[in-house]
């Protein structure tokens, strides 16, 4: 458990895991406002007079675009097109930028860009000396404002200075994220549960799934085009930049529309939680997809987003021996364009 944590007299779970002993908190988030350390996450930051050249090569984003206000979605994928690592690219200051994935890919993916950063002007820094809290609900953009002194931005558009970054995340509550470093997070911490109830970061996790939103784990790591995560539909792929590590197979996928398996969210008739990679089956007990996140939500049935086949009449459908009913996703599955929303 970081330190800043354990102070908070939370029980640290896993590592990516923090609950807190709260009363249905997937409730409270829909009814109040909740504050959660947001352990899942990790962050790397790109720095040097190439970084932005450097990271042009390598995402899947216009760099032109990340200027200090918009924070888009952004992935980094082998040459064969399947993602190492999906992320929110935010820029701190100039030649500064700041990627937050999970965990998990931190260490893996810098070794990766490692291997193209030694012809560049850049540092790449792992920060384990940085803290993140979500607040989630009706009253988070007052609070954020009120207590971090930063109004709340658009949805992937970011607000503060080079310290304390606040970020807008979608979700069916108003989810913001702050980034400060970890020796001022028990204070901010404490000044927010003033008038959030502490709650274990699964609740932010739900409102992801909620979200249609998939956060790439080391158990799908290079086994994904971007397209099945439904990244473009999220804005996280530009096609007007140029060439990227991928790119080709990437922009293939998408013009000639090769995609057979797409991220779609669920609930199950149970309350049991898959572990992510557990099969869907039909009725035949066929793999089709694959868990890729679950969480129980406000009425303790489990939620789920599946990466799995697209083709129509599969007939019944299960995971972990539980009924699947698949739910609408909150975004159309087409292509939005991170041009479009850096105007926002």
């Amino acid at each position: 458990m970081h330190d800043w944590i354990s102070e908070l007299g939370a029980e640290s779970l896993t590592d990516d895991r923090i609950s807190f002993d709260t009363q249905n908190p997937a409730r409270q988030a829909l009814d109040g406002t909740v504050v959660t350390p947001l352990v899942q996450f990790g962050v790397l930051d790109v720095k040097g007079a190439d970084a932005e050249k450097f990271l042009q090569g390598q995402a899947s984003t216009q760099l032109t675009l990340v200027d200090g206000h918009f924070a888009p979605l952004t992935m980094f994928c082998t040459p064969k097109g399947r993602m190492l690592a999906n992320a929110q690219l935010l820029r701190v200051a100039e030649e500064h930028y700041r990627l937050i994935m999970h965990r998990d890919l931190v260490d893996s993916l810098a070794e990766h860009l490692r291997k193209f950063a030694v012809f560049y002007k850049v540092e790449l820094a792992t920060r384990q000396d940085l803290a993140l809290i979500g607040l989630i609900g009706q009253e988070a953009g007052a609070l954020a404002e009120v207590r971090l002194g930063v109004a709340p931005p658009p949805h992937w558009h970011q607000a503060g200075d080079a310290e304390t970054q606040l970020l807008a995340h979608p979700g069916p509550r108003q989810r913001l994220l702050a980034l400060l470093p970890a020796d001022r997070a028990a204070d901010i911490w404490r000044r927010l549960s003033d008038q959030a109830t502490p709650v274990g970061n699964a609740v932010w996790c739900l409102h992801d799934i909620q979200a249609g939103l998939a956060w790439l784990t080391a158990q799908h790591r290079d086994a994904l085009l971007p397209q099945m995560i439904n990244w473009e539909a999220l804005g996280g792929i530009s096609f007007k930049k140029g060439c990227y590590t991928g790119q080709e197979v990437v922009a293939r996928a998408h013009f000639r529309g090769q995609v057979k398996r797409r991220t779609m969210r669920g609930q199950l008739e149970g309350a049991v939680l898959p572990e992510i990679g557990c099969p869907v089956v039909d009725s035949r007990e066929k793999s089709v997809g694959e868990v890729l996140a679950a969480e129980c939500d406000a009425y303790g049935q489990a939620e789920v987003l599946v990466v799995m086949s697209t083709k129509e009449d599969m007939g019944p459908l299960s995971v972990a021996g539980q009924k699947l009913k698949l739910l609408k996703l909150p975004y159309p599955v087409e292509r939005l364009d991170p041009e479009t929303l850096a105007t926002l």
